[in-house]
């Protein structure tokens, strides 16, 4: 008989589990070590054989990723041949069109006629006339053809890169002998007719943000309001940064 004044014995039944899924999980860590590992290799392959700036824009993003570096496009630049153009850069584009100029068939007529220069807005690139024309007829909106070729090659070059444009077109302070056509048409009209050029010859359907016909409300020689010098075209390369993005108010608008 048991010892009543002894506590009862306790029995431990211990269950045991199978060990086959033991190590089932483990495949799938494996496989994504494996699928990280090759598109570490595609993308060491890829940037080998990248272009020099697309190594760069990479580059400037890793140095500063808050948003300075990177990498957007328009429809024309969009197969990852378009290069940021932040303030930094805007004398390294001007040095390339001035290099594509001196190409031209036509440079020795227009070499006096386009002044490039880094302002607040961004790259301007001015077109002037003379009494004769050089990128424009005398009063007519239809390109020349050095105007044309000038027009074209621009197109090609700003293309590549991801900044917006705004056309702006200006003229003299002579009134037309015709009332109904003004220099406010005229100089809206050159604009926009460097807008058609340039968008059949390169440039992104969306890289340009505005036209804008100013007549005779921003001269460059306000002593001689009718000198020829005032008529010209000018051509803001914008900078990417997103606080200089919203063009200013003009005072007309050409659609």
């Amino acid at each position: 008989m048991p010892d009543p004044s002894q506590p009862p014995p306790v029995i431990i039944r211990k269950k045991r589990t199978a060990h086959g899924s033991h190590h089932g999980g483990a495949w799938k860590v494996a496989y994504a070590d494996f699928v990280t590992a090759m598109m570490a290799l595609f993308i060491v392959l890829w940037l080998m054989n990248a272009n020099d700036a697309v190594k760069e824009a990479i580059s400037v993003y890793f140095t500063d990723p808050t948003g300075a570096g990177k990498l957007t496009g328009t429809a024309a630049a969009g197969s990852g041949e378009g290069v940021m153009l932040t303030r930094d850069d805007m004398d390294k584009l001007k040095e390339k069109i001035e290099e594509a100029i001196k190409k031209m068939p036509e440079f020795d007529k227009i070499k006096d006629h386009v002044r490039m220069s880094v302002t607040g807005e961004g790259l301007r690139i001015e077109m002037s006339e003379t009494e004769r024309g050089v990128f424009f007829d005398s009063g007519s909106a239809t390109p020349s053809a050095a105007g044309s070729e000038f027009i074209v090659l621009l197109a090609k070059e700003l293309g590549k890169l991801p900044n917006h444009l705004l056309l702006e077109g200006h003229s003299d302070s002579k009134p037309f002998k015709d009332a109904a056509y003004t220099n406010w048409e005229l100089s809206a009209d050159r604009a926009n007719a460097a807008r058609r050029l340039m968008e059949g010859n390169g440039l992104g359907p969306r890289q340009i943000l505005q036209v804008r016909g100013f007549a005779d409300r921003q001269l460059r020689n306000t002593a001689k309001p009718e000198d020829a010098s005032n008529r010209r075209i000018s051509i803001i390369v914008k900078y990417l940064d997103q606080k200089n993005e919203t063009p200013p108010a003009s005072p007309k608008t050409a659609h």
